[in-house]
């Protein structure tokens, strides 16, 4: 009673969700120091190892392979083996799972730990991975669990869906607030690159927990003793009067320009490289059937370009990605007039300089050769993500241009009298941030870089060059999470992008199905079996009559199921039974009925799923239905009553002939739900808001009413289709689409297709001529 009441008391007073994101953060501020304190651990012995066999190089270059190929092929089998759903990123993922599509064992406690083991893994091996994506989807992974044991303890709200999926939410921003300690920046990158549309209501907990988990985080890292006191992770010095000219905005905005075609470039070579492998049958089967293979080869091949003593030494790579990071946010200027000045060695700013090359070579080779390596390792089947690796290689480039800026000019820019020399490091904060939007299209990287670096004396340069970045790359490609979600085929709903101006042009009655299955009132079951025979759909439009064709209500496909058992069920079938023994006087042979095998609505009765379907049609073709209920109902028999019910029975052409009659009669809809008010949309409604609608309320279907009257239905797999034709841009997209009489979703792919490669090719061909003609006539 004393433990019920303080229950009760503290819900009262502190309500259900302070506590839940209280726990929420505690737990993911634990989860993400342990893991750092674990990956720092697993690289510090790899440079152990190698610094400990610094007397032959052999030795050196076996230690620098192996380890990390080790670590690298037990996450791979790790995470295969306890939960394959816990490969890659786990962003695509929520997108689709906020979105209201359940996916199978996504969200379970196998799911969290070989997620957070074969991430640790993964990460302490040294692999240009990154750490960001995964993140979220442990968060995620928390708060599910986290809501599974408060429902158990305390009931009540934690046990509602739409609560469950608010709380997912706010699990997306704690994990990337903890990850980097940026919570502002954690909530408003998690919205953007999980939800289409997000509820105001959910900002204030996102917030919260972000918040009160990245306090946590850094709190446990002065605990240990790693900081004095809470700062940024990568702090920088950049000076705060003068920290730049306005005549650097040009090289700032440039600089944002060329992120977002790199941004651009690394999301088609990632989603290339997978393809690939994908259409390359002989390659595919091997991988499938050798899982570890292309991980330990992945492995191998950088861990070997990067040893230091060997190709290693011109690009770094006896850095972490941190100790990279620190470096490239340096204020100092690493190389003047050409000439490379001479570095603290007590710092890691002695990686980039070698005696025979200048730090511009290293910093192209860096970059170059981290692009590829980032784009291919994302590919491994491991827990990974690509914001980190991404995000590096954009400081990396920002440094290379802040250091030809600084060669260009080397006693600084003049203004009003006064010398302010050029830093580098700002140029660094600025490159990392337009790549890792432009990958990601997201904006908030700008606010994560001002937190990372605890800074804001870049925000007009970092705002100016993310925008720029941002419109490039989603004028060239979509961001790395739906290139991922394409990949997978998950069913999700991509944004229509910038500049289609034919998702205006657009109606419903252009891309909708005008074939719909339907069901009236005056419906007999023979109507109904045949129905559920001939189609998969999961629920059925319910007209008047086939006249009037008015749109009354959805019915779904258990319900349906439901139906027919019920009419052609057991206690019906008795019913009838008795009736005829007491005619034939055979009373006694008959089984007896109990109040347990009595259904009291279609609800109650073993639901028809797809599995016993093909048994129903088999049925059908013989003389009578028993079998088939004997083998689809819950109901025990007596071992008697099969001899009454079995074909070869004296009863079993009385038994044939009522149920033909049974199936004639017409559909008794009492006892059925019926959903009154399904989605319907309007002949003239435009794509784009059906787009917009489709994702807003993350529906699966929509049925297409004129006055009332049911003349078609819309999915989401018309929407999505729609979408990838207009991902090529053609002009001519609404003709090909309104050159099928009833709609281009009802004939296969390639019939679409044929058209437009042919429309396309010729449009081409045209253009081609014409700017031929054009040089000949201005002559």
């Amino acid at each position: 009673v004393c433990a019920s009441r303080c229950q009760k008391f503290l819900i009262s007073r502190v309500g259900e969700d302070w506590i839940f994101l209280i726990l929420l953060g505690l737990l993911m501020a634990l989860v993400s120091w342990v893991m750092d304190y674990a990956i720092a651990f697993c690289q510090e012995a790899q440079k152990w190892m190698y610094g400990g066999l610094d007397s032959n190089m052999l030795l050196q270059y076996i230690a620098w392979v192996t380890y990390p190929v080790v670590l690298i092929t037990f996450s791979a089998g790790f995470t295969q083996i306890l939960a394959p759903q816990a490969v890659g990123s786990g962003i695509p993922e929520m997108k689709t799972i906020l979105r209201g599509v359940v996916l199978k064992e996504y969200l379970t406690f196998k799911t969290f730990v070989a997620k957070v083991i074969g991430l640790t893994c993964a990460l302490g091996s040294g692999m240009p991975l990154g750490k960001e994506g995964p993140f979220v989807h442990v968060a995620s992974l928390c708060a599910a669990l986290l809501s599974k044991f408060m429902a158990a303890v305390f009931g009540g709200i934690y046990m509602n869906e739409l609560r469950n999926t608010e709380m997912l939410s706010a699990a997306c921003a704690v994990g990337v607030g903890c990850c980097f300690a940026a919570p502002i920046g954690g909530v408003l990158f998690s919205i953007e690159v999980t939800s289409t549309f997000f509820a105001v209501r959910n900002y204030w907990r996102g917030f919260f927990a972000a918040t009160f988990s990245a306090f946590i985080f850094r709190v446990l890292a002065v605990w240990n003793q790693e900081e004095e006191t809470i700062t940024a992770l990568f702090k920088t010095r950049f000076r705060l009067d003068f920290p730049f000219d306005l005549q650097e905005l040009p090289a700032f905005a440039i600089l944002g320009i060329a992120c977002g075609f790199g941004g651009a470039l690394f999301v088609y070579l990632n989603r290339l490289i997978v393809e690939c492998m994908r259409k390359q049958k002989t390659i595919n089967k091997f991988l499938l059937r050798k899982r570890l293979v292309y991980p330990a080869l992945v492995t191998l091949l950088v861990s070997t370009l990067t040893f230091p003593p060997g190709f290693g030494q011109f690009m770094a790579g006896q850095l972490t990605q941190h100790e990279s990071l620190v470096a490239l946010f340096d204020n100092r200027t690493w190389c003047r007039q050409g000439v490379a000045e001479e570095f603290d060695y007590i710092s890691h700013h002695h990686a980039w300089k070698h005696p025979q090359v200048n730090v511009f070579i290293t910093l192209i080779l860096f970059i170059i050769m981290k692009f590829w390596m980032s784009a291919v390792a994302t590919t491994m089947p491991v827990p990974c993500g690509a914001f980190m690796p991404v995000f590096l290689i954009g400081a990396a480039f920002g440094r290379l241009v802040g250091e030809i800026m600084a060669t260009m000019f080397p006693d600084g820019i003049h203004a009003d009298g006064s010398v302010y020399p050029i830093v580098p490091g700002g140029y660094a904060v600025v490159g990392a941030a337009a790549l890792s939007g432009a990958v990601t299209h997201t904006v908030s990287t700008a606010v994560i870089v001002f937190e990372l670096t605890g800074q804001i004396s870049h925000i007009l340069p970092v705002m100016i060059a993310v925008i720029l970045a941002n419109a490039v790359a989603q004028a060239l490609q979509p961001s790395l999470y739906d290139s991922i979600i394409r990949i997978k085929k998950l069913p999700y709903l991509p944004e229509l992008g910038m500049g289609h101006h034919e998702k205006y042009n657009i109606r419903v009655e252009d891309i909708m199905v005008r074939d719909v299955r339907y069901i009236t009132l005056n419906s007999s079951y023979r109507d109904l079996q045949e129905m559920l025979l001939t189609g998969q759909l999961k629920t059925l439009a319910l007209v008047e009559s086939r006249d009037s064709m008015i749109l009354l209500g959805s019915i779904e496909r258990l319900q349906l199921q439901s139906l027919l058992a019920l009419q052609l069920g057991r206690q019906r079938r008795l019913e009838y039974l008795r009736q005829l023994a007491q005619d034939n006087g055979t009373h006694d042979h008959l089984p007896s009925m109990t109040s347990d095998s009595t259904p009291s609505s279609p609800c109650a009765h073993t639901h028809i799923n797809a599995s016993t379907s093909g048994r129903l049609h088999d049925s059908i073709r013989g003389e009578t239905y028993t079998n088939f209920f004997f083998k689809c109902t819950k109901w025990s028999f007596p071992s008697h009553s099969l001899e009454v019910f079995s074909v070869s029975s004296p009863f079993s052409s009385q038994i044939a002939e009522w149920e033909e009659q049974q199936l004639d009669e017409p559909v008794d809809f009492k006892n059925c739900k019926i959903d009154p008010a399904p989605f319907q949309l309007v002949e003239q409604t435009s794509l784009h808001k059906t787009h917009t609608i489709f994702s807003l309320l993350g529906l699966d279907h929509a049925y297409v009413t004129s006055m009332g009257r049911l003349v078609g239905v819309v999915s989401l797999k018309e929407v999505r289709f729609l979408h990838l034709l207009m991902s090529d841009r053609e002009c001519f997209l609404p003709m090909i689409i309104k050159l099928h009489p009833l709609s281009p979703y009802s004939l296969s792919v390639p019939h679409v297709m044929l058209p437009l490669a042919v429309l396309s090719f010729l449009f081409h061909a045209a253009y081609w001529l014409c700017s031929c003609v054009r040089p000949s006539r201005a002559r």
